[in-house]
């Protein structure tokens, strides 16, 4: 099998489907922690009750977590993707290689290494320091 064959350009599209997905549930994650802190921060200011400040960070724990393990698993898909594009390009691709969309790695390895990124880091950690910013500013 090699890369010119339909069967390996089918299963680089459906790796590819993956970690599209992936990189959707990433940013779909950080769209729905805006939004949870931004009603809560809302809320707490309309009551004018500063305590409640403090609930805008389980959403963004929350939302962290989750991000970082999706952010893992696109990560995990993508050395997968790398690795059938090297067999494919060496002529070394079996037929029971093809249309088995697995990991090659544990997502723990890459879920640590994702809670280190910068795009995970610089945007949780603003809204972070924007809820402790709300909590002085509300008192």
């Amino acid at each position: 099998m090699n890369v010119e064959s339909p069967a390996g350009k089918a299963h680089l599209d459906i790796m590819q489907g993956v970690i599209q997905r992936m990189a959707a549930n990433s940013a779909s994650c950080k769209t729905w922690c805006i939004s949870l802190v931004s009603a809560i921060l809302v809320v707490a200011a309309d009551k004018g009750k500063p305590h409640v400040v403090w609930l805008a960070l389980l959403p963004t724990l929350m939302f962290f977590l989750l991000d970082t393990y999706d952010l893992a698993f696109e990560k995990g898909f993508r050395d997968s993707y790398n690795t059938c594009v090297k067999h494919l390009h060496s002529g070394s691709a079996a037929d029971s290689d093809l249309f088995r969309v697995a990991l090659e790695s544990r997502v723990s390895d890459h879920q640590w290494k994702a809670m280190k990124s910068l795009s995970v880091w610089g945007f949780y950690g603003c809204l972070a320091v924007l809820v402790g910013a709300a909590f002085a500013f509300i008192r």
